[in-house]
C-alpha cells in the first residue's frame, strides 16, 4: 500500500518553525511535540533564517549573533541563579534512577531552565527529551498537530472565519480536526476574527417614482440558482472620495453575479450590475429581482431592463431594511472582511480590491454555513452537474 505523503502550508510551516523558540531552540524537540520529521523542520528552520519562508523574518546576521550572545550572557546567569533553588529541591532525587530525574525536570520545566536541571543532575539533555517522546501521548501529539493547522488556517483564511467555518474548512483539506478542538485551540490561543463594523443604509425612498410591489415578501429561500435574485448599492471611502458599488446576488447559490462600480451613484451604476448579471447568467424570464426603493431601481432606464427580459420585478416596504436582508448581509461580509481594515488611497485600489475579493474569493472559495459549508460556485457546479 502506498504511504500518503503529507503536505503542509506555507502558513502551518511559519507557526511550526515558531514553536522551536518555545523549546529554547531545540528543534528535535519540538519536531517530536508536532509529530514533524526532524529533517524537515529543520529545512524550513533553516529556509526561515535565510529569509525564504513567507510569514518569518529574516534578520541581520551581525544583529542575530549579538543578540545570540546576549542571550546566551543571560541564560548562564539563570543559570547560576537558580541551581541553588534546584538543589534545595532536587537535592533528593540525585541518588535516584534516572526516570525519577526525568520526571522532576518534566514538573518544573515551567518554573526552571532545562538545561539548568539537566546540568544539575548530570542528564544528558537529549536523553531527557528521549525519555519525554517516550513518554508523550498520541493525544498531546495530535493536539500539537491540530493548533498549528488551526493557527496557519487562521493565517489562509485571512482572519475571517469562525470556528464552525474553520472546522469545516479543515475538513475540506483533509485534515481530522474536531469542531471541539478548534473552538477549544481558538480559545486557549485567543484567536479571533476581524471585528465587525455595523453597516450604514443610505437608501433614498422619498420619491414619486414607479415602485413594484414586494412580491419576495421575505421568502429568501429558493430552489434552483436564478429564481431570485436581490440587489443593493453600498459606498466605500477612499481618500480621493467616495465610491458606489451596486451588486445582484442569487438567493441559491448565495453568489453575487452582478456589480457595477462608480463615484457617483446614478441609474446607470445599477442597471450596468443588473446586465451583468444577465450576461453571465442567462436567466429565463419570471426570474424574481428584488430591490429596495432607491431611486436608482425606479428610475425608468431600470423598469425597462426588468421588462424586456419579462422578469418580476419586487422591492421592499418603505424604510424596512429586512426584506432586502440578503444583499445587506453581504455588504457587511465584504466590509468586516475587506474593506474595514483597509485604507485605500486611490479609488483604482479600492476597485481593484473589491473585485479580487468578489471573483476570487467570496464566489470561488468562501464557504458558508447556509450552503452547507461550501462556496457559492461550489453550489452551482453540483446542481447543474446533478441536473444533467
Amino acid at each position: 500500500m502506498t504511504k500518503k505523503i503529507r503536505t503542509y502550508s506555507t502558513e502551518f510551516k511559519a507557526e511550526a518553525v515558531k514553536k522551536i523558540a518555545d523549546n529554547n531552540g531545540n528543534i528535535s524537540a519540538t519536531a517530536k511535540q508536532l509529530g514533524i520529521a526532524m529533517q524537515t523542520l529543520s529545512n524550513w528552520h533553516n529556509k526561515a533564517n535565510q529569509g525564504k519562508l513567507k510569514g518569518t523574518k529574516q534578520y541581520d546576521p551581525e544583529l542575530v549573533s549579538a543578540l545570540e550572545e546576549i542571550k546566551r550572557l543571560k541564560r548562564e546567569l539563570k543559570i547560576a541563579q537558580e541551581e541553588r533553588e534546584i538543589f534545595k529541591k532536587g537535592h533528593g532525587v540525585l541518588c535516584k534512577e534516572r526516570s525519577v530525574r526525568y520526571a522532576f525536570i518534566d514538573h518544573y520545566k515551567t518554573q526552571f531552565s532545562i538545561t539548568a536541571m539537566c546540568k544539575t543532575f548530570d542528564t544528558k539533555l537529549s536523553s531527557y527529551y528521549d525519555w519525554i517522546k517516550r513518554n508523550i501521548s498520541a493525544q498531546q501529539i495530535h493536539r500539537n498537530h491540530c493548533e498549528l493547522l488551526v493557527k496557519a488556517a487562521h493565517s489562509e483564511t485571512k482572519e475571517r472565519y469562525g470556528y464552525e467555518r474553520l472546522h469545516a474548512y479543515l475538513n475540506q483539506q483533509g485534515h481530522e480536526v474536531s469542531r471541539y478542538m478548534v473552538r477549544s485551540i481558538k480559545e486557549e490561543h485567543d484567536i479571533k476574527c476581524r471585528r465587525h463594523k455595523r453597516f450604514k443604509v443610505t437608501t433614498d425612498s422619498d420619491h414619486n417614482k414607479l415602485v413594484y410591489p414586494n412580491v419576495l415578501d421575505q421568502k429568501f429561500e429558493a430552489s434552483r440558482p436564478n429564481q431570485s435574485w436581490v440587489s443593493d448599492i453600498t459606498y466605500i471611502w477612499t481618500n480621493e472620495g467616495w465610491l458606489y458599488l451596486a451588486g445582484v446576488k442569487d438567493l441559491y447559490t448565495k453568489e453575487l453575479v452582478g456589480y457595477a462600480i462608480n463615484k457617483r451613484m446614478t441609474a446607470d451604476l445599477v442597471c450596468r450590475a443588473l446586465n451583468m448579471a444577465i450576461k453571465n447568467k442567462r436567466p429565463s424570464k419570471g426570474l424574481i429581482v428584488h430591490s429596495d426603493r432607491g431611486s436608482q431601481y425606479c428610475s425608468h432606464a431600470y423598469h425597462k431592463i426588468i421588462k424586456q427580459q419579462q422578469f418580476t420585478g419586487s422591492m421592499s416596504g418603505k424604510g424596512n431594511c429586512y426584506d432586502n436582508a440578503p444583499i445587506e448581509s453581504f455588504w457587511g461580509v465584504l466590509k468586516n472582511e475587506l474593506v474595514y481594515h483597509q485604507d485605500y488611497k486611490t479609488r483604482f485600489a479600492a476597485i481593484s480590491d473589491i473585485i479580487g475579493y468578489i471573483e476570487l474569493y467570496y464566489n470561488q472559495t468562501r464557504i458558508q454555513k447556509s450552503l452547507g459549508y461550501k462556496s457559492p460556485r461550489q453550489v452551482w457546479f453540483n446542481y447543474y452537474r446533478q441536473a444533467a
